[in-house]
């Protein structure tokens, strides 16, 4: 069997595309199942914020601006 650093060091040789497969593989097979009722009420909430988008009710923050944030909450 191999070592976890062994399949790691094979596993960055991959393409990025194979990559990022590689990983989202990875985590949905730790992630806990999800609940048909909670997967329609995300489906209804990202499609109502999109809506509110769309209509210029509601802006957009920039990627960096939220990390930012996390960072200072978590450092906090």
């Amino acid at each position: 069997m191999k070592s976890l650093e062994d399949i790691a060091s094979e596993a960055l040789l991959l393409p990025k595309d194979q990559r990022f497969t590689l990983a989202h593989r990875i985590l949905s097979s730790v992630e806990p199942e999800v609940k048909a009722e909670a997967e329609a009420a995300w489906d209804t909430e990202i499609r109502e914020r999109i809506r509110r988008y769309d209509a210029g009710l509601t802006s957009g923050v920039p990627g960096r601006e939220v990390f930012a944030e996390l960072d200072k909450k978590l450092k906090g």
